[in-house]
């Protein structure tokens, strides 16, 4: 290390640029901006097929992994934190996912001071049922056992790390582009998310079909390993309900989130999440899953629904009604609150603490 210029690495998710989810678009937007303060930042990877080896100033190091749904992650993990100690050996570490706890030790052994990030409550989501689960169960307590340095991304998970097993963490939330306000074209209700159960977007559009209207939902996503529940979501939706897929053209995201009359959120076991951001920062109007983390993030500016019954109730008394001020306190709320160079701000500041101890 030389004075303030630090080298770190960033591993435990697909990497970038960001084709995935939370924690890649995190990296992405915190890693770039930590390049442009002067440090060297290293990001792994598992892109198959992936030719970059630079993105936005970071370096990029893309590793292999087994592909199935319990050992994609651990494996990929595994040869990163390999490749950080014995050639990479950074100046500190943030390790996403608590999924990745096994590797802490190895990072640990080797003095490589390492944060890991939480997420939101793993054990919970429907894919990790049964072993998962369990899995998932071990590797949060062990996070938090072995962890020095631990990361919330709400204030809500802090609480919970805090009130389940008695320790602090460092609470960094993500950010998100603020859009300029516009005239919105409003003609269509838009759903963001990976296409798995704890995201509810079967009780979105089951709400969806019931409410009888006619303006049309666009449902944004994928997921790996989850075509049994997207064949299900298919039966049930309408000759309205349009499927786009995964969208990563970030300018015809934001032009989705900008012109929607309502956005729908149903995420409910992850901590601050940045579709809900992106959305709110685009000024959409949000429908979102009533639960501790989208109140925490929404500010409770934001309607909320339990069921499809709910969700469709909303649907019907929303549409004739004005959501302009809905959307510019969403708007503003992200403006203030949830902006990246905020959210650097604070993993530059861990980063330096963590090397100075």
């Amino acid at each position: 290390m030389r004075g303030d210029f630090l080298r770190i690495a960033f591993m435990g998710t697909r990497g970038a640029p960001a084709l995935y989810g939370g924690f890649e678009t995190a990296v992405e937007e915190i890693g770039a901006r930590l390049v442009q303060r002067g440090h060297e930042i290293t990001v792994y990877c598992r892109n198959p097929g992936q030719k970059l080896t630079e993105y936005r100033g970071m370096q990029l190091v893309n590793l292999p992994a087994i592909h199935q749904r319990m050992a994609e992650t651990l494996s990929h993990t595994g040869l990163s934190a390999a490749h950080a100690v014995i050639k990479a050996r950074p100046d500190a570490c943030f390790l996403m996912n608590a999924g990745n706890a096994p590797f802490l030790s190895l990072l640990n052994t080797a003095k490589i001071p390492t944060a890991i990030h939480l997420d939101g409550l793993e054990s919970k989501r429907e894919k990790w049922r049964g072993a998962g689960a369990k899995y998932y169960r071990w590797a949060e307590k062990s996070a938090v056992k072995n962890g020095k340095y631990l990361i919330s991304d709400a204030q809500a998970i802090a609480d919970y790390v805090r009130l389940t097993y008695g320790r602090e963490s460092e609470v960094i939330a993500y950010g998100a582009e603020v859009l300029p306000e516009h005239e919105r074209r409003n003609d269509f209700h838009l759903i963001v998310a990976r296409l798995e159960p704890e995201n509810h977007v079967l009780e979105a559009i089951h709400g969806y079909v019931q409410s009888g209207t006619s303006v049309p939902l666009k449902i944004v996503g994928s997921a790996p390993y989850s075509d049994w529940y997207i064949e299900k979501l298919k039966e049930v939706a309408n000759s309205d309900v349009e499927f786009l897929g995964g969208v990563y053209d970030q300018v015809k995201l934001n032009d989705l989130y900008a012109n929607a009359l309502t956005y729908t959120h149903g995420h409910s076991v992850g901590g601050t999440n940045p579709s809900l951001l992106r959305a709110m920062g685009a000024g959409a109007p949000t429908l979102a899953f009533d639960c501790e983390f989208n109140r925490e993030v929404t500010a409770n500016l934001a309607h909320y629904w339990r069921d499809a019954d709910q969700y469709a109730e909303l649907l019907t008394n929303l549409e004739s009604q004005d959501l302009s001020a809905m959307g510019s306190a969403l708007r503003e709320r992200v403006a203030t609150v949830y902006q990246w160079d905020l959210v650097t701000d604070k993993y530059e500041e861990l980063a330096q603490r963590m090397v100075k101890k």
